[in-house]
């Protein structure tokens, strides 16, 4: 389906959602006191999530133009068309198969596309991945001493990153004690020095992430953890210092997931201990894949298809229901209203659950990658404003930090609360404060008062009239005052498991796909991280001390490198 984007201005349907919104009032209080079956009809279960759009600034009305706007830009099309392989990533000629990585085993029809079967390809990976992360957690896989492996540091940036981060920090309560997984990305030599300080490196696995295995950063980062692994070695009298120890240690303590094998062999890992995923699985939506690999180690084989099982179910749910009832299409048709038409900006995502701290940060490279974009898929200039800023913290960690803005400030940010019936460590006070707090109060408890309390003073604020009442003295009754009208979504499961994790992840692709649709861009391109890329690789011989290099640069730049060259100690 290559054919040019529907422009949605042009449609039907944005024509009636403007002159809705030209008479649009938000009125969450008038709302919900004259229709008491808001919150139900506007909730809404998707998997294991029950989600909760009521406190939104939309009426029934509004619902029902952007779900035709969704059907004028033909979403349902371009949902089939993915999912079947069509090659929807049109600058890159690709098929766009994430979804692929999660399909059950056996299921019939075969996917097949551009002649190849990806199921059977996709099983075949998964069983090879699925087996060496049982033998790295039996023992049976062993440093080069024999001895098995306790630390597993993941080499990567980006997609082979974020994602792997955010999961494993998201599951930690699933993890063995003895096995721990660090990640290192950044380039800055300070990362890699301190993860791996204090390890033992007879004990210790690389996995080295990067499709290409030709990432900058995660190469030189590679060969710094390779350069510490044998020097601690022959250190420690583990190895002799000779080539064939030297790769013998290397073949032993690091495998890559790559599918550039002659590189990998380069490097001194055997390509027998590679493991693939395919062109058509962007970095961003790469964590279900072998980019996972960590997590299976960490988590068990089980537990990673747990995770792709909870994927699964929402891939099923956006690929099935009805648009009005279909969870990750109406969220992002939401955010469309709101940065079209009511001048968002930006988005805030605050997960009640301490578990998904990386989880803002893993979500702004999969929205803002996707959708920062300013030209559609046949190369026409946006007719529209796109992308959002995507931003959070967890918990009542953000109450106490850039929650005044969102409550009293000027802006318009949409707020998605993420939270979970069940917590990891259910823990009580058992003296309490005398207070607030009895003894014996459940912390989680106390925890969600403010998941509810914040999504209930945003929406519905404080008059003046009711600060007047608190006896507050009138100078300062105006700065009391709140709103309302301050739109939010919550999502509540019963527990943060694999399953559950794996949907909230994948509700989020298909929130990013929906509006990437609406706006006629390709989502699944990144064009926009190339130039800096390859600036770094001209400048840095003037960095260096090229003077040739340095008279090519332009003023700025050049004035900022010799304040680096006197500068450097």
């Amino acid at each position: 389906m290559t054919s040019s984007p529907v422009d949605p201005t042009t449609t039907a349907a944005w024509g009636d959602l403007y002159g809705h919104y030209q008479d649009f009032r938000g009125d969450l209080r008038g709302w919900f006191a004259s229709d008491p079956g808001r919150a139900e009809r506007m909730s809404h279960v998707a998997g294991d999530l029950h989600v909760d759009l009521s406190k939104n600034l939309v009426t029934d009305e509004t619902l029902d133009l952007l779900v035709r706007l969704a059907h004028d830009v033909r979403l349902p099309e371009r949902v089939e068309a993915m999912f079947a392989g069509e090659h929807i990533n049109v600058t890159e000629d690709r098929a766009v198969l994430h979804t692929a990585l999660r399909r059950a085993p056996g299921t019939q029809p075969p996917l097949v596309v551009d002649g190849q079967d990806v199921d059977a390809d996709v099983q075949a990976e998964l069983d090879k991945l699925s087996a060496f992360a049982d033998d790295v957690r039996s023992g049976a896989w062993s440093g080069i001493t024999g001895k098995p492996v306790r630390t597993v540091v993941n080499i990567g940036i980006g997609g082979s990153d974020l994602g792997p981060v955010m999961v494993y920090e998201a599951l930690k309560p699933y993890g063995r004690d003895d096995l721990e997984v660090r990640f290192v990305s950044n380039i800055d030599p300070t990362d890699v020095a301190q993860k791996t300080a204090d390890l033992d490196p007879e004990t210790t696995l690389f996995i080295v992430a990067s499709k290409t295995f030709g990432t900058l950063e995660t190469l030189t980062n590679a060969r710094l953890a390779r350069a510490w692994l044998w020097e601690r070695l022959i250190a420690a009298g583990a190895i002799e210092d000779d080539p064939d120890a030297k790769q013998a240690a290397v073949g032993a303590h690091f495998v890559a997931v790559s599918t550039a094998l002659d590189k990998v062999a380069a490097f001194g890992i055997d390509p027998a201990n590679a493991f693939g995923f395919w062109d058509w699985v962007g970095g961003r939506y790469s964590v279900d894949s072998a980019i996972g690999t960590s997590l299976a180690i960490a988590f068990g084989p089980d537990r990673f298809r747990e995770l792709l099982a909870g994927f699964r179910a929402m891939d099923e749910h956006f690929r099935t229901a009805p648009l009005e009832r279909n969870v990750p299409a109406l969220m992002g048709l939401l955010n469309v209203w709101y940065t079209n038409f009511l001048g968002a900006h930006t988005h805030a995502v605050l997960p009640y659950a301490q578990q998904l701290h990386r989880f803002p940060a893993y979500l702004q490279q999969l929205t803002m990658e996707s959708n920062g974009k300013s030209v559609r898929w046949d190369g026409s200039h946006v007719t529209t404003q796109t992308g959002e800023v995507f931003w959070g913290e967890p918990g009542t960690n953000g109450q106490h930090a850039f929650y005044q803005l969102i409550h009293q400030g000027t802006r318009t940010i949409p707020a998605d609360f993420i939270a979970f019936a069940t917590p990891a460590y259910p823990l009580a006070d058992a003296e309490g404060d005398g207070k607030a707090v009895a003894p014996g109060a459940d912390v989680h408890e106390l925890f969600l008062a403010n998941f509810f309390a914040q999504t209930k003073a945003l929406a519905f604020g404080k008059t003046a009239d009711e600060v007047r009442a608190e006896g507050t003295a009138e100078e300062i009754v105006p700065a009391r005052v709140f709103s309302g009208n301050r739109p939010t979504t919550s999502i509540i499961a019963p527990a943060l498991t694999p399953s559950v994790l794996g949907q909230l992840i994948a509700l989020y692709e298909h929130v990013t796909f929906t509006q990437g649709v609406v706006w006629g861009i390709d989502s699944f391109d990144q064009w926009g991280v190339e130039l800096g890329k390859k600036l770094a690789l001209e400048i840095a011989p003037a960095v260096s001390g090229d003077d040739d290099a340095l008279a090519a640069q332009d003023a700025s730049t050049q004035a900022l490198i010799r304040y680096y060259r006197t500068h450097r100690n």
